[in-house]
């Protein structure tokens, strides 16, 4: 009879503290994956931010670059994406799209000398560098929030308990395109 106590007695125990364990465990990764929840939504106001900024901008260009339709097709067009996507993966890869059409609008200005001379242009260009800065802070943080998430799962005896509650690895990432590492050329 004590044999039976004892031993009902340890996994009792056992049972104590596998299920603090688990309650543990949940706790973590529920703070972990509202922090990247957060993160990302201050990403998704960086990038409404620049969405709104962006129609300012190329109205401005418009202004003095009529012939340049192809460049605001896409620039308009990768607005429109990045403000229909829905998943964080969805408006990452909108969010690219929008980056490399940016990037060509920024290059017709260099064609207008007297348009960046232009106050207007001058003063939305300013907004726009400060938010792609914000952008790129968001972004860090985000990352930092998902790699925090990620590593608590995966790490023993997380990964046990994790996938039994219902927690599942977070794989949307920002990265850099391809040929982002190479430089751009500035010519005078």
């Amino acid at each position: 009879m004590k044999v039976v106590a004892i031993i009902l007695g340890l996994l009792l125990l056992l049972g104590l503290v596998l299920g603090g364990k688990a309650a543990s465990v949940n706790n973590e990764l529920v703070a972990q994956r509202e922090a990247v929840r957060a993160a990302w939504a201050q990403v998704d106001v960086a990038l409404q931010r620049r969405a709104d900024l962006i129609p300012n901008l190329v109205e401005t260009v418009k202004g003095f670059a009529a012939q340049e339709r192809q460049v605001f097709e896409a620039v308009a067009n990768a607005r429109a994406a990045l403000l229909s996507a829905r998943t964080p993966g969805e408006k990452i890869r909108a969010n690219q799209e929008l980056d490399t059409a940016i990037g060509r609008l920024l290059m017709v200005v260099e064609n207008y000398p007297q348009l960046r001379s232009n106050e207007n242009f001058l003063r939305l260009q300013d907004e726009l560098a400060g938010t792609e800065n914000r952008i790129a802070v968001e972004r860090r943080k985000y990352n930092e929030a998902v790699q925090r998430y990620n590593t608590t799962l995966g790490l023993f005896p997380n990964n046990l308990f994790a996938g039994f509650l219902g927690f599942q690895r977070i794989d949307d990432y920002f990265q850099t395109r391809p040929g982002a590492e190479a430089a751009p050329q500035v010519k005078f």
